[in-house]
């Protein structure tokens, strides 16, 4: 059995191995050293997650996803939920998360088939009611976030994300050097809608010839 841990947080800004000293820490205290990890910035709300899959695929039967908490996990709609279980059933790995007591048994060596059934079914309503949870925090979060948007905007106070300046003048001296939008669009990893948003700016910037 080998032990694999994922680590995820959901945007480049957020440090995703925050959590790791406290996994290797918890492994090392149940005596299982950590094969290997597996480190992203993705959303939990969104299946496109290539570590998480990698780690998968690298696994074998009875191997052990370890991560931090089950909202590291997923944070998906019940659907994407459901799919990403039938992975995780589909290759027998066995999910530990530090949050979910209930699902440290699972690094247990149980010799007796009825109590490893009863160990696996209580933990896969864990997992599940903790998903549920993490989703509805996620959904929460959003709706309040757009309502103060809203409210911003109807009194005149919102101003949408800073401008990244120094990005954008980047991209301009690209955009004047007629560097190819997908160079640009590797190079910096914007959008191509602030690239057209930045075209047309350098354009109306652009002296009048008579």
């Amino acid at each position: 059995m080998f032990v694999r841990a994922y680590l995820r947080a959901s945007t480049k800004e957020q440090d995703a191995t925050r959590a790791r000293v406290q996994l290797e820490d918890f492994a090392r205290e149940k005596g299982f050293p950590i094969a290997a990890f597996y480190v992203e910035n993705e959303s939990g709300a969104s299946l496109k997650r290539p570590e998480l899959f990698r780690l998968l695929g690298d696994c074998s039967p009875n191997d052990v996803l370890l991560t931090e908490q089950v909202d590291r996990l997923s944070r998906l709609n019940e659907p994407d939920w459901d799919q990403l279980k039938r992975e995780i059933d589909g290759r027998q790995v066995r999910v530990v998360a530090l949050d979910l007591p209930t699902s440290h048994m699972m690094l247990a060596k149980v010799e007796d088939q009825f109590t490893g059934r009863m160990f696996r079914a209580i933990n896969s309503m864990m997992l599940d009611m903790l998903a549920a949870i993490a989703r509805k925090d996620y959904e929460d979060r959003r709706r309040r976030q757009t309502q103060g948007i809203e409210k911003a905007k109807a009194t005149g106070r919102y101003k949408g994300r800073p401008e990244d300046t120094e990005r954008n003048a980047a991209i301009v001296r690209m955009l004047k050097a007629k560097t190819s939008w997908n160079d640009i669009v590797k190079a910096t990893g914007c959008s191509r809608s602030t690239l057209l948003r930045l075209s047309k700016r350098l354009a109306e910037a652009a002296p009048v010839v008579a």
